[in-house]
Formats: structure tokens, sequence, C-alpha cells
């Protein structure tokens, strides 16, 4: 399938994935935008900023996370050009 209905999927709370990635197990999932607790914030950073703001709340935005073939998961995955343009995306079941 195209990058576009991949992109359908993950907003549906599937898993997709390239068949041309290289590494085995790896797959996308869309981290949805939540308020959170300044407490909740795990980097130092974050949670100093949130601490400041009106009820020490920060609105987190959504964003594509990759579990790697190293099994980790990268938070903010990037899409390239040939991701956006191939068409060998699939739903990981």
């Amino acid at each position: 399938m195209t990058f576009g209905l991949a992109l359908e999927a993950l907003k549906l709370g599937q898993k997709v994935a390239r068949t041309g990635w290289n590494g085995k197990g790896m797959w996308l999932s869309l981290t949805p935008g939540n308020e959170l607790d300044a407490n909740n914030l795990w980097a130092r950073n974050n949670r100093e900023w949130a601490q400041d703001q009106p009820d020490s709340v920060a609105t987190v935005l959504p964003c594509i996370t990759m579990k790697t073939a190293d099994d980790k998961i990268l938070m903010g995955w990037l899409a390239s050009q040939t991701d956006m343009l191939a068409e060998d995306w699939v739903i990981v079941s």
C-alpha cells in the first residue's frame, strides 16, 4: 500500500512497516497527543518548563514512533522521500 494509506492505518491504531526495510521486527505506531502533568515528563528541561505552566500541565503533540530492529522505541520517526514514495507498506498484526 502507499504511504498515504499507511498514515490512515496509523490513525486507526494499526502498526505499519515497509517490506523493503532490512531490519527485522521494525514497525511504526502513532503516539497520540495528550496533556501531561509536569511530574509525568521524563526529560528534565521539559518537566521544569511544564512546572511553570498553569496547572503544571504540558500539551504533548502526537508523533510517529518506531519499534527498531534492536527492540528500542524511537520517538519522532521521520519519513524519508523514499519512504513517502514507496508502495510496499503493510499493516503489521
